[in-house]
């Protein structure tokens, strides 16, 4: 027979499993133990990390089912985190078949069947990326249910208790799109800015409200989701702030369509990630509003995001290093399915729901993002080959990448 006991070690909680021989055998004893220095600061490009934690992965059993999204709101679901995550798996020792990687394409239904269909093949974590808190509610009931343990992956749900939370720090990441705005508005010489906002889905995701939150502190300093229009501050003044629902770029487009053909005096603008500022884009050069004019901002540093920033159509993008946080829930997901306690080094932080919104606090796992413009490009996204290069220069030319020191 086989069974584990929870125990200290050195200051660090340890499985001790005890695997006894049929027939008169000799029992054997293995211990697995949560790594001292394992911190959100222990990973990086190189995945060395996830090497650490095969004892952990030995000492625990069941699936890891990973859920994801759509393939709209950003391409990162897609192109970095499914390959990302898949690596950390296998380099922490998960075979194929103790992990699964679904997308919910759009679908609150599917999300939910998709769980339910992880769980009956005896998942022991979930870890998902909420289409919206209403299917994130929904399977965090469910989980619950199950005795599964479940991560909010870069969206966070503030139902039920021990739902953790892994993501990068949201108000943050606002914050560094408007302190990039404020420096382009600068750089490009922009006069008597005139500003639209397009903000994200502020109603399906509460990731949105924090990145609002962030720029708008910066910007006209309130710290709010949707700032009064009229409001000025730093020499500008808004005359426009909406949401795009859902994250929809289409919708976005036509709103920001509306507004500039009805405002042409708007000079500047922030977005919440590339996919929106690519949408004002798309815009402004139907408009032949020249490179370096018109300042737009986002994040996600999507390869149309950097193509953008290159070209001088965008000031600049917030950097998430996806396969950091991609490392950090392969790690929370294979201590919990261990049965073990996450060390505070790790689980660093909290997440809240906005003020009078229903929720509890949930313990969170927060990395650092960085703010990247065109004279950062080559020593970050490049450098951790976090964009294709050889994709990025054919898009802008081999002469703008060379301008840019990419080579």
């Amino acid at each position: 027979m086989r069974f584990a006991k929870l125990v200290p070690a050195l200051g660090v909680v340890g499985i001790v499993a005890m695997a006894c021989g049929g027939g008169g055998g000799t029992a054997t004893t293995s211990a697995a133990t949560i790594p001292s220095s394992l911190s959100v600061s222990s990973f990086d490009v190189t995945f060395s990390a996830m090497a650490t934690l095969k004892d952990l992965h030995s000492a625990g059993s069941g699936l890891v089912g990973v859920l994801m999204p759509d393939t709209t709101s950003s391409t990162r679901w897609v192109n970095s985190d499914l390959p990302y995550l898949t690596k950390a798996f296998q380099m922490a020792g998960y075979s194929s078949s103790e992990f699964k990687i679904d997308n919910a394409q759009g679908s609150d239904a599917t999300e939910l069947a998709l769980a339910q269909a992880d769980i009956t093949q005896g998942a022991k974590v979930l870890v998902m990326a909420p289409l919206d808190p209403t299917v994130g509610t929904q399977i965090q009931t469910l989980a619950t249910s199950k005795g599964v343990k479940l991560i909010s992956y870069d969206r966070a749900t503030f139902t039920g208790t021990n739902t953790y939370y892994v993501s990068f720090d949201n108000v943050q990441v606002g914050k560094l799109i408007g302190q990039g705005f404020l420096a382009c508005l600068t750089a490009w010489n922009v006069s008597n800015p005139k500003v639209f906002t397009l903000n994200g889905g502020e109603d399906t995701d509460p990731n949105a409200i924090d990145f609002a939150k962030g720029y708008n502190s910066a910007v006209w300093g309130d710290s709010v989701p949707q700032e009064t229009v009229g409001k000025s501050a730093n020499g500008a003044t808004l005359v426009g702030d909406q949401v795009a629902p859902g994250w929809d770029n289409s919708k976005g487009q036509q709103i920001f369509q509306q507004a500039y053909t009805a405002n042409k005096n708007i000079n500047a603008t922030i977005e919440a990630n590339d996919g929106l500022a690519n949408a004002v884009v798309t815009v402004l050069k139907q408009n032949n509003v020249p490179a370096n004019k018109i300042p737009t901002t986002g994040q996600d540093a999507s390869l149309g995001g950097i193509e953008n920033v290159l070209t001088g159509y965008q000031c600049g993008t917030v950097y998430k290093p996806i396969y950091l946080e991609a490392q950090d829930a392969v790690a929370l997901a294979t201590i919990l399915r261990a049965g073990l306690t996450p060390p505070t080094a790790l689980v660093n932080s909290t997440t809240s729901p906005q003020p009078g919104k229903p929720g509890t606090t949930q313990p969170a796992s927060l990395l650092t993002p960085y703010w990247v413009d065109k004279t950062k490009v080559a020593s970050t996204v490049i450098a951790d080959n976090f964009v294709d290069k050889a994709t990025l220069c054919q898009a802008v030319t081999a002469a703008v990448c060379a301008a840019n020191g990419i080579s």
